[in-house]
């Protein structure tokens, strides 16, 4: 063979194998990832103890997403820093759709409360939905004390320097920085009392441990139901469709007061946005089975199921909401 071809054709072998190795070293496009989604079991991380909120729908996603995906859904509890460190741990993750987390209202507080938190709330996450919204109920314990009302509350509180001493989920939690606000409106200043998730609030609450906890009616409703725990105001600026004998703060004596719980979910920022979509729709329809939005619906839930892009600019418009209310009264994690 010619010198020249057979050089020739050795070039176009080394080409060949070259873009082959090459075709072998970029990874897949988006799309045939999401075609390929999921190809190991998910894990669903709630930022709380059990016994909370987030865990508790983190408990009645799992077993219909585990059959809707064909791959296990694995709860999995990384509790602390107010949420902080299973959303940490979720932002920190591979973006490959396998970890989410579920968060609650405090994901928008965290940035404006905690110094130095190792993950960025916007760059590092990617939301996913929207799943519900809620009233917070202020209670009383049912054993003979003052508070019986809203109004016996207020009472209480500017007669007595430093009363009442009201538990919540956590330093800088919604009901923390929401009591805060509430008594800067009416005139008091309480004790806060924080507790390491929802779970030890309600038991240290039913136990009559702490005299006032405020926290949300997923969280609470079932203890005022069993009558440890006596309603005595909520939160949101309309009564709440669970607890419709129970005024609003508003409408007792604190005019314009709001504060409104939520829940989410959250991806790793990065994660393909076809698989986004795709959890965003799977978790929209297991929101539309009746048996599902009654459960959380009597817990005081109120189903929105929004779009990824609805969820982003309601934590920015939540984020700065209680920004303001941080500053304005000097609070710090650990308050």
């Amino acid at each position: 063979m010619d010198p020249s071809k057979r050089r020739g054709l050795a070039a176009s072998a080394t080409a060949l194998a070259l873009a082959l190795s090459l075709s072998l070293a970029v990874p897949a496009p988006a799309s045939a990832q999401a075609d390929a989604w999921p190809s190991k079991p998910i894990r669903l991380v709630s930022p709380f103890p059990p016994g909370g909120t987030t865990d508790l729908l983190a408990r009645v996603f799992a077993p219909p997403l585990s059959q809707a995906l064909g791959q296990q859904v694995i709860v999995e509890n990384r509790a602390g820093g107010s949420g902080s460190i299973g959303t940490g741990f979720v932002a920190k993750s591979p973006p490959d759709g396998h970890t989410f987390v579920v968060v609650f209202d405090t994901h928008a507080v965290n940035p404006s409360l905690i110094p130095n938190l190792p993950f960025d709330t916007k760059a590092d996450l990617a939301p996913v939905m929207l799943v519900a919204t809620g009233a917070m109920v202020i209670t009383g314990h049912s054993s003979a004390q003052p508070h019986k009302t809203f109004a016996d509350l207020l009472a209480a509180a500017k007669a007595n320097k430093g009363q009442p001493q009201f538990g919540t989920i956590g330093s800088g939690s919604l009901a923390h920085l929401a009591m805060t606000q509430m008594g800067a409106q009416a005139g008091f200043a309480g004790t806060h009392v924080p507790y390491k998730g929802g779970g030890p609030l309600a038991q240290d609450a039913i136990a009559g441990h702490v005299p006032v906890a405020i926290g949300s009616v997923a969280l609470l409703a079932p203890h005022i139901r069993s009558g440890m725990l006596v309603p005595l105001a909520v939160t949101t600026a309309a009564r709440d469709p669970v607890l419709p004998n129970v005024p609003t703060v508003a409408e007792s004596g604190v005019p314009g007061f709001e504060a409104t719980a939520w829940w989410g979910v959250l991806a790793p920022a990065k994660t393909p946005p076809e698989i986004v979509a795709r959890m965003n729709a799977e978790l929209a329809k297991l929101l539309r089975d009746p048996q599902i939005r009654e459960r959380l619906s009597s817990q005081g839930m109120n189903i929105v199921a929004s779009q990824p892009e609805a969820f982003a600019r309601f934590i920015d418009e939540q984020a700065a909401k209680w920004a303001k209310v941080v500053k304005d009264h000097g609070i710090r994690a650990g308050d």
